[in-house]
């Protein structure tokens, strides 16, 4: 993985969406005319109980009063990030960081809301999911050369290793197919 940088660390440091999302909140329940009853407790108990970690190994996200839901992605398991952004959403600088993983549905894994520095924190992510990616190939490709480091000489080593099994096994069906000719003789 990447050194960490300064942007790395006031990333890491965001715990909470910003003020604004509030009021994006505030202005699409108001857009829903009679909705605006229900859905503007719904979104202020949402806004006022969301929280955010970011950490070594992922991201964790949770919010809700009576139904609490908790989200918890490792880098590891990113498929892809999206930005999404509404016209009210960027008039308020907000935009909606989508992130997938290879959990077989089509729609975002979890949702991060309220970030104004929302490309910086998907380049963060992408760093880190790419950080996974790499340090995974490594240690494949540390596998496939063998123990000397040299991917030629590993796939060598591998090749003497099968043709001397194969000579093992010839050696023991001739030796099995001997002692069975001997015993059907002495029959």
């Amino acid at each position: 993985m990447r050194p960490l940088t300064e942007a790395d660390a006031h990333i890491l440091n965001i715990e909470r969406p910003h003020p604004r999302l509030l009021w994006l909140y505030m202005i699409r329940a108001v857009l829903t005319g009679p909705g605006l009853v229900v859905l503007g407790p719904f979104l202020f108990f949402r806004y006022e109980t969301m929280r955010f970690r970011f950490d070594a190994e992922g991201i964790h996200m949770r919010w809700g009063i009576l139904f609490r839901r908790q989200i918890n992605l490792t880098y590891a398991r990113i498929q892809d990030i999206h930005l999404t952004s509404g016209f009210i959403q960027r008039w308020l600088g907000l935009a909606d960081i989508k992130i997938q993983t290879a959990s077989g549905s089509s729609d975002a894994e979890m949702t991060l809301e309220g970030l104004l520095e929302f490309e910086a924190v998907r380049d963060f992510l992408y760093s880190r999911m790419r950080g996974y990616r790499d340090s995974t190939r490594i240690a494949q490709d540390a596998l496939a050369s063998g123990p000397t480091g040299d991917g030629a000489r590993g796939e060598a080593l591998l090749r003497e290793t099968v043709d001397e099994l194969r000579a093992i096994r010839v050696a023991m069906e001739r030796r099995a197919a001997l002692s069975g000719i001997s015993e059907r003789h002495d029959v």
